[in-house]
């Protein structure tokens, strides 16, 4: 083709022929879109690791503390005497969850992806995803409720006036209060793929059949009852009391994962419309 015929075109056609080749730099606004997103990308990722660290630490403290200090006399409530130690409350087995969630969230961090729609998720990713929608959030929303439920209709049924002075204010918040607070930001700050609603809301009634075992084991062999709501109530209440909280676990999982799409749908399928687009390209 010679230069003469090149300069006969239209102007037009020669910005329309050259918008198909552009081997060029790229333009000053592309370029700000690209490192605006890196910049938001840092941040995030900055955000990410200082929250999970200090969630992983202040339940680490709770359980440590909890375990050394908390020290009940059994004239005071004997179930804190009772066989099975501290072991033997829920509440307890949460904070120890969610101090494993949070530091395998920090591991994630560092060595897997924190990205919406990851191609192929690391394992990291794939165990954070399945730990936080299959018990962090509900076992965690769980134990909030339940516990401040009670509080509100008469504290003695849960946690007696009796025991503050060996169970301080700041620990009773970090195990009942904050642990709705973080599983939340972390729904809110970091997306997650929700297992099949099979797996992920069967491994929380797995969870939750076993501490129910755990109970009825203790009170085999202590004949004490863990709550003190538990002593008030006939054994076919204690059945249908069992029966709404696993109904009301289900709910809590349910309701996780309409948070999730609810805050991260809109997000995910513009992402997954992008990626086909690129595939038919």
């Amino acid at each position: 083709m010679c230069i003469h015929s090149v300069r006969s075109w239209p102007s037009s056609a020669v910005v329309r022929r050259a918008s198909h080749f552009r081997l060029g730099p790229l333009d000053e606004s592309e370029i700000t879109k690209m490192d605006a997103t890196g910049v938001r990308n840092k941040k995030r990722d900055t955000l990410l690791r200082g929250m999970h660290a200090i969630a992983f630490a202040q339940f680490s403290f709770a359980v440590y503390y909890d375990h050394t200090y908390t020290v009940v006399p059994r004239h005071i409530a004997r179930m804190h005497d009772a066989y099975g130690g501290r072991f033997k409350f829920l509440t307890f087995w949460n904070a120890i969850l969610q101090a494993v969630f949070f530091f395998v969230c920090l591991l994630n961090d560092f060595g897997g992806s924190n990205e919406l729609s990851p191609a192929k998720r690391p394992i990291l990713r794939r165990v954070k995803d399945f730990i936080h929608a299959s018990f962090g959030f509900p076992v965690a929303m769980f134990v909030g409720v339940t516990f401040w439920a009670l509080m509100f209709v008469d504290r003695e049924l849960v946690l007696p006036a009796a025991v503050d002075p060996y169970f301080p204010w700041w620990l009773n918040h970090l195990m009942h209060t904050l642990i709705m607070v973080t599983t939340v930001l972390e729904m809110i700050v970091a997306p997650r793929q929700y297992p099949k609603r099979l797996s992920g809301l069967g491994g929380l009634l797995i969870f939750m059949a076993s501490y129910l075992v755990w109970l009825l084991i203790i009170y085999a062999k202590s004949e004490i009852w863990v709550y003190p709501v538990m002593e008030v109530l006939s054994w076919p209440q204690r059945i249908g009391f069992f029966v709404v909280l696993f109904l009301f676990t289900a709910i809590l999982y349910i309701l996780g994962e309409y948070l999730d799409r609810l805050i991260w749908g809109r997000a995910k399928k513009s992402v997954g419309k992008s990626a086909k687009k690129k595939k038919s390209k």
